[in-house]
């Protein structure tokens, strides 16, 4: 609870993190079925909101400049939507989303940015609501926004809104990569040449990032030969990285940003280090997976 309505509260939207996505049917309205473990990086967009005479959406940040200020944009839509569930709470607000995810990229940053929105306003608004309720809200936003809003670790089925949380994924230092292409994901999936694969394997213990390394060996994602038709760039984004010796490297969504994991946090640090002198017009963070959400 707050002390003030006055008091400004801002979130993290992080990364979204497609550590391995199958691609297991589609629906007749045209969605397509995934098995994907999911999870947050600890870098991502900031939702600063606050009490305001009247409502304002500001954006700034490197890649503030990338999206569009008016109705479109999700985390307008996530505050007209919860506030038509809660008009009687939901006074004016000043909105500012400070953009530092590319857009377009396979890491869910609208979707974040849209759930993060939603947290910090049930929180400023003062909102009781069920946590199946706030999902749903969500859910009408886009598939991807109640894994954003659980913010946690989680295999995610259906269209992405049946969550499984996954017991323990340890602590897994990342670089993220994107060389400044944007992708269309339903152009990808448009792309598939096949739609109906197995999910994903039994998850074991994952005890660390050895463990989670050996799982994802037996798993892919599905959407990355679709992705490299259409860019054909994005091999030359994994070849960058595995050119830094990680664990291992693979898209994330349908792209185009892309991921390694490192042993350790000075790995990650020393390979992001080359990438950014090798490629200076790239995205290149180094990151690591967040147990909780933000």
């Amino acid at each position: 609870m707050l002390d003030s309505l006055d008091q400004a509260i801002s979130l993290t939207a992080p990364a979204k993190i497609n550590l391995a996505l199958h691609v297991t049917g589609q629906r007749d309205d045209g969605y397509h079925l995934l098995d994907s473990l999911v999870v947050f990086a600890g870098f991502g967009d900031k939702i600063t909101v606050k009490r305001a005479n009247a409502d304002s959406f500001h954006l700034s940040g490197p890649y503030g400049d990338g999206l569009p200020a008016d109705s479109s944009n999700l985390v307008l839509k996530a505050r007209d939507r919860l506030r038509a569930e809660f008009p009687d709470e939901a006074f004016p607000v000043a909105i500012n989303l400070d953009k530092h995810l590319p857009i377009a990229s396979g890491i869910g940053g609208g979707s974040s940015d849209a759930a993060s929105t939603l947290k910090a306003l049930v929180s400023l608004w003062c909102i009781r609501i069920d946590p199946a309720r706030l999902n749903n809200i969500g859910l009408s936003l886009g598939a991807d926004v109640p894994m954003c809003l659980h913010g946690r670790p989680v295999v995610a089925r259906g269209i992405g809104e049946e969550l499984e949380k996954v017991a323990t994924v340890p602590r897994l230092p990342m670089v993220l990569v994107n060389d400044g292409n944007a992708i269309s994901t339903p152009q990808v999936f448009n792309a598939l040449k096949k739609r109906n694969n197995t999910g994903l394997p039994a998850i074991p213990e994952l005890k660390n990032i050895a463990d989670v390394c050996a799982y994802l060996e037996q798993t892919k994602n599905h959407l990355f030969a679709a992705t490299a038709e259409l860019l054909p760039e994005i091999v030359e984004t994994i070849d960058a990285l595995n050119s830094t010796s990680p664990l291992l490297a693979r898209m994330s969504g349908s792209g185009a940003t892309c991921f390694a994991i490192y042993d350790n946090d000075e790995a990650a640090s020393a390979a992001a280090s080359h990438l950014r002198k090798t490629y200076p017009s790239w995205f290149v963070i180094e990151t690591h997976s967040a147990e909780e959400g933000h």
